[in-house]
């Protein structure tokens, strides 16, 4: 894996310009610290990076001789949540920790049956949909929730 071109810089969305091989990442597959990744053209590289990193669609790594390699969000199988009162389903989303895109007349949500059903009985209409998954970063500044449940204590990372 060594003798691939290395990326090790990240510009995220916005703040790069010029011309870039595009890499397709589903949601889970854009966090990461190291990772051998592959673009659209063909070209294989190693990103790593010295902590983990939340990749975000339009975000551009730059490999060691300068190209850039431009990340883009893969289309997922999703629910679209719908409803009379969104932004109450909204905060029960996020009060499990579900990553969520939130829309104006939607919130997308990974397919999740517990959670669906969770949402139905709360008034909540769910549909199938296949699109690209670009929820919202977090509190406090961390790129992503967790999957496990946090006590009164921190992790010995601080998080």
């Amino acid at each position: 894996m060594t003798d691939l071109p290395l990326a090790q810089t990240l510009h995220t969305a916005g703040t790069w310009t010029g011309r870039a091989a595009d890499c397709v990442l589903r949601y889970e597959d854009r966090f990461f610290r190291r990772r051998k990744l592959s673009a659209e053209d063909g070209l294989s590289f190693v990103a790593d990076f010295e902590r983990t990193v939340s990749l975000g669609h339009g975000d551009a790594l730059e490999l060691g001789d300068g190209r850039l390699v431009r990340i883009v969000a893969a289309p997922e199988d999703l629910l679209a949540v719908t409803g009379p009162d969104l932004p109450r389903l909204a905060w029960h989303i996020g009060n499990r920790h579900t990553p969520c895109q939130i829309e104006p007349s939607r919130v997308l949500i990974q397919n999740d049956p517990v959670i669906a059903h969770m949402l139905a009985h709360l008034g909540a209409t769910t549909v199938p949909v296949r699109e690209p998954f670009t929820p919202e970063g977090g509190a406090y500044g961390h790129g992503r929730t967790h999957a496990h449940a946090h006590g009164h204590t921190a992790h010995a990372d601080g998080h």
